[in-house]
C-alpha cells in the first residue's frame, strides 16, 4: 500500500512540476529525479519483496535505458505522434539525467532500507 501512495505522490508531484512550473534547469532536475522514484516505486509495487539495492539496480536501470534510447530519435518522433509518451520516453539525450537518476534511485533505496528496518540499510 505504501508503494502505491509513493507512485501516485510522485507522478502527481512529477505532472505538476512538468504542468505549473518554468521550464528550468532546476525543473528538469526535479522531474528527472521524480522520474526515478516514480521507477523504483513501481518496482516495488510490482515486487515488494526485492531488496532495496536490488530495486535501485533495476530502477536505475531502466532510467539509464530510457535515457541511452533517446539517442535513437525514436522517442521524440513518437513523442511527436502522441505527447504523453514524452512523460515516459523522453524526448533528447542529456547525460546530465544519468547523473540524476542514479543519485535519485540511490537516494529513494536508502530510504527504503530505512524504512522497511529501521538500523539495516546494508539490506
Amino acid at each position: 500500500m505504501a508503494a502505491a501512495i509513493a507512485l501516485a505522490s510522485v507522478i502527481v508531484a512529477g505532472l505538476a512540476v512538468h504542468a505549473f512550473l518554468p521550464d528550468t534547469s532546476a525543473t528538469d532536475i526535479a522531474g528527472d529525479a521524480l522520474y526515478a522514484v516514480a521507477a523504483y516505486s513501481g518496482i516495488v509495487l510490482l515486487a515488494p519483496r526485492l531488496k532495496p539495492w536490488v530495486v535501485a539496480l533495476i530502477a536505475g536501470a531502466w532510467c539509464v535505458a530510457v535515457e541511452l534510447f533517446q539517442l535513437t530519435g525514436i522517442p521524440l518522433a513518437l513523442g511527436g505522434l502522441l505527447p504523453p509518451v514524452m512523460l515516459l520516453l523522453g524526448t533528447v539525450f542529456d547525460a546530465r539525467d544519468l547523473v540524476i537518476y542514479i543519485a535519485a534511485v540511490v537516494t529513494a533505496g536508502l530510504i527504503d532500507a530505512a524504512v522497511r528496518r529501521p538500523g539495516k540499510l546494508d539490506e
